[in-house]
């Protein structure tokens, strides 16, 4: 399973979706513009000492994303695509996920672009909020619906009984810019 924030305006979101990628073993990508530089402390410090563990991709656009992505897997791309929005879809909690499904998720302000969204209305995804409530903060959709996805898709969980011991990289001073892999 892959993530994919698109145009993320926030570096504390993108750090967190960098955390949370390290934590499942999931490939984290990023599609410009991007509302931060990949050397912002904020986003270094949100995915705190984990950026050495992230496998991260910085996508010039979503065509260049889209590209990279296709040959990864034997069902077409489109049948693997889950676009994260508020406005439509079917509930997170009735969708059947693949392993190599491809959760994309759109920037704080305005969600998934046009060109994302268009002529896939059956790739939609939504998580359940209460009416009067916009949407919930990026982060926090991110890590549920990666959760959420893993489990429904029967793909095992990290094996962790509670107990930590700091990788051997955590002691690296790595950036994102550091790490990241360009197409």
């Amino acid at each position: 399973m892959e993530i994919v924030l698109v145009h993320p305006e926030i570096p504390h979101n993108a750090g967190c979706a960098g955390r949370l990628a390290a934590a499942t073993g999931c490939k984290l990508h990023l599609v410009e513009p991007l509302g931060f530089s990949l050397e912002d402390r904020y986003l270094k410090r949100a995915g705190l000492d984990y950026w050495p563990l992230v496998d991260l991709e910085v996508h010039r656009d979503w065509s260049r994303l889209c590209a990279e992505l296709a040959p990864r897997s034997p069902r077409a791309l489109e049948q693997r695509l889950r676009l994260f929005s508020a406005r439509g879809g079917r509930s997170l909690f009735e969708v059947a996920f693949e392993p190599d499904d491809v959760l994309v998720f759109g920037c704080e302000s305005r969600g998934l672009p046009a060109e994302v969204l268009d002529g896939r209305d059956e790739r939609r995804v939504y998580v359940p909020i209460r009416a009067g409530v916009r949407s919930l903060n990026l982060a926090n959709t991110v890590c549920l619906a990666l959760y959420t996805a893993l489990v429904r898709a029967g793909v095992p969980l990290p094996d962790n009984d509670g107990a930590y011991e700091a990788h051997p990289l955590a002691a690296a001073d790595v950036r994102p810019a550091d790490i990241a892999r360009r197409s």
